[in-house]
């Protein structure tokens, strides 16, 4: 039955629980051997946290017994991304200019969580401060992406998403600044949300970009989504019951997103077009003009306030970095201030321009990435390939962290390929019901 558990979903699990048919000490225990026996754990898990592990599955075993659970994932492990802190435990956010940072205490949603009874299995590999979409990481490690061993499995959130589709998590927690819970997702075909700057709290995650840094579940469906969600900010799960496609009005932004899309994502998103639209949506396509104009203020509100946090830091040992993430960082360093501020005030204007132009629909859908996932090696040796590879990785995602929206990808049925739902700026629970019902018409 062990083996069983770890392909489950962390609702099926929860109710597996509540049912007494699963217990969480068991099922604690199944992942850690999984997590000691996989040939790719070191580069999956940054560092398991087997003592905590157990004395939180204990604590739900006995809350079961009782009838005392806390809720509907009492008792299920998930993995962390390693930039949220974990009291005790060393959180590096995959660099060496972090190594042996021990935090005091947990990250706010870890805290969160851990009231509402999951188990913490331990942290997971990142890319380097999380300022890459790739998942490339020759500094502390790169994990493996589920369908090609000789590629990156997408980033920021790469161990977590590995940590999940190798069967070493029900589900992962991870962050998201450009899109780095739906890439990994995407070419790792799982579910995974970006929410809404603003709606979880970052207090105890280490910072990328404060004004675009948000949290969010990786994970095997919608219906995870919607609990992962509530746990993380302590409320109440999106009602999922009856949702449907029938009557509802999908956008495809043709406008950048439908750009230089490689043969495997152009057919996954056609596909899944094809049986949303057999669902009952109503797919209509169209240009958003302020897309493009936004696009062009990404490098310089992204760069600028990652390097204004990270300065200090890294130019104290600038050697401890791998060469492109440094230069990436290094990017912001020359901006003007007054460029800065009047960049913000302009992507206000277009957020609201965004907001007019598709208010008539139920949510805006893109191929979640237009490339498959790139080749290790090539990355490392080739220049040219790194930078194209790496600029179109985060190109249709960063979209939503832009205009401030909440964006669900779904495995498309074809490999490593997604397609982005985006809904209105706090709007994930409508979005998670729509979610619900396209992941049963893709399946």
């Amino acid at each position: 039955m062990a083996a069983e558990w770890l392909w489950m979903t962390a609702a099926d699990l929860g109710r597996g629980i509540g049912a007494g048919k699963i217990d969480p000490v068991a099922l604690t225990e199944a992942y850690l051997d999984a997590i000691r026996a996989h040939p790719d754990s070191a580069r999956i898990y940054a560092r398991a946290t087997e003592a905590r592990a157990r004395c939180e599955a204990e604590a739900a075993a006995a809350r079961a017994r009782s009838g005392h659970r806390l809720g509907p994932l009492d008792g299920v492990p998930l993995s962390w991304k390693d930039l949220f802190d974990s009291a005790g435990v060393a959180t590096e956010a995959g660099s060496a200019l972090l190594k042996d940072r021990v935090p005091a205490r947990d990250a706010r949603v870890l805290a969160n969580a851990t009231a509402a009874g999951t188990v913490c299995l331990g942290k997971t590999h990142m890319s380097e401060l999380a300022f890459s979409g790739l998942g490339l990481n020759p500094i502390t490690a790169t994990p493996p992406c589920v369908n090609d061993p000789g590629a990156v499995p997408g980033g920021s959130s790469s161990g977590a998403a590995a940590s999940v589709a190798f069967g070493l998590a029900p589900a992962g927690i991870g962050s998201d600044t450009g899109g780095s819970v739906r890439i990994p997702s995407a070419w790792n075909d799982l579910v995974g949300l970006k929410t809404t700057a603003g709606r979880i709290s970052c207090d105890g995650v280490v910072p990328l970009c404060e004004t675009f840094d948000t949290v969010g579940p990786l994970c095997r469906s919608v219906e995870d989504a919607a609990l992962l969600l509530a746990l993380l900010e302590d409320g109440k799960p999106a009602d999922l019951r009856g949702a449907t496609l029938a009557g509802t009005r999908l956008l495809v932004l043709d406008t950048v997103a439908m750009e230089d899309l490689r043969d495997g994502p152009a057919k996954g998103f056609e596909q899944a077009l094809g049986r949303l639209s057999q669902a009952g949506a109503r797919i209509e396509h169209g240009d958003v003009t302020e897309v493009a104009e936004a696009m062009d203020l990404a490098g310089l509100l992204f760069t600028s306030e990652a390097y204004g946090i990270w300065a200090e830091t890294i130019e104290a040992n600038p050697d401890l970095m791998f060469p492109r993430i440094l230069d990436r960082f290094r990017a912001g360093a020359s901006a003007r201030a007054s460029d800065y501020v009047a960049g913000w005030r302009r992507l206000h204007e277009l957020r609201a321009a965004w907001a007019a132009r598709v208010a008539g629909y139920d949510a805006v859908v893109i191929p979640t990435c237009p490339i498959l996932p790139p080749n290790v090696e090539r990355l490392l040796s080739d220049d040219d390939y790194y930078v194209t590879e790496n600029l179109l990785t985060l190109r249709n995602t960063r979209i939503a962290n832009l205009f401030g929206l909440p964006g669900l990808t779904l495995p498309t049925g074809v490999p490593s390929t997604g397609v982005l739902l985006m809904g209105p700026a706090g709007g994930e629970e409508k979005l998670l019901r729509l979610g619900a019902a396209a992941e049963a018409a893709l399946k």
